[in-house]
């Protein structure tokens, strides 16, 4: 609105006579004119900064077969054959562009888990994406990180879930996962850990809480003790 305002003052500047004495008498009238809106549009104007580029470097490791088909931190399932990564900090979602610093291969994974900690230590890679980048074999890498684009903040919007069962024992929670899936394909396994055991929950993932109602209403129907949760 401002530079519209100055936009419109400047426009309206009456162009000097002959007879009038120029703003700078050193120079040519009609040069006089432009400088005048030139300084006063500097004064209007200004440029928006470029967001920061995050930038890391460190060592990468990777895993695989013995965490496949397993829960994340974000709550989706572990697919070793994807291009994700794990990493202590950045926000789930975020795409970011690893390159091993030994020959130069890069690629873009996504932040789904939480990970590594061991010291040193600043991305795990899934297996995918460390055979991209040729890690497979070392096992640790020398890597640098780039974001790409902004690093949004964590959504303040909570996440709902329909929670079907909680067992003691995994193979009866993957049974009904399997029972679920085909109907149901947001449907996941998250571990529940207390001091005396460890807790398999099957849980249906729903876009809001009204979905999260329906779901536990069809789910209840069919004879399913259900609880829905906001998280």
């Amino acid at each position: 609105m401002a530079v519209r305002k100055s936009w419109r003052l400047i426009i309206a500047y009456r162009i000097p006579s002959s007879a009038d004495k120029a703003p700078f008498p050193f120079l040519p009238l009609w040069f006089s004119v432009l400088l005048l809106i030139s300084f006063f549009l500097g004064g209007c104007v200004s440029l928006k900064p470029r967001p920061a580029i995050y930038v890391e470097e460190g060592l990468a490791s990777w895993y695989g077969p013995d965490f496949h088909g397993r829960p994340t931190s974000s709550r989706e399932i572990f697919d070793m054959n994807e291009m994700t990564a794990a990493h202590p900090t950045l926000p789930f979602g975020t795409y970011v562009v690893v390159t091993n610093l030994n020959n130069g291969r890069s690629a873009v994974v996504r932040i789904n888990d939480r990970g590594p900690f061991v010291t040193g230590r600043i991305i795990d890679l899934s297996y995918a994406a460390a055979r991209v980048l040729e890690a497979v074999g070392p096992g640790v890498i020398p890597v640098r990180l780039e974001v790409l684009g902004k690093i949004s903040p964590p959504s303040t919007v909570p996440n709902y879930y329909v929670q079907v069962g909680a067992f003691a024992l995994e193979a009866n929670a993957r049974a009904l996962f399997d029972q679920l899936k085909p109907k149901y394909p947001n449907v996941f396994i998250s571990t529940f850990s207390t001091p005396q055991a460890v807790y398999y929950r099957v849980r249906i993932r729903a876009a809001d809480r009204d979905q999260a109602m329906r779901i536990a209403q069809v789910l209840s129907e069919a004879g399913q003790a259900v609880l829905i949760i906001e998280e």
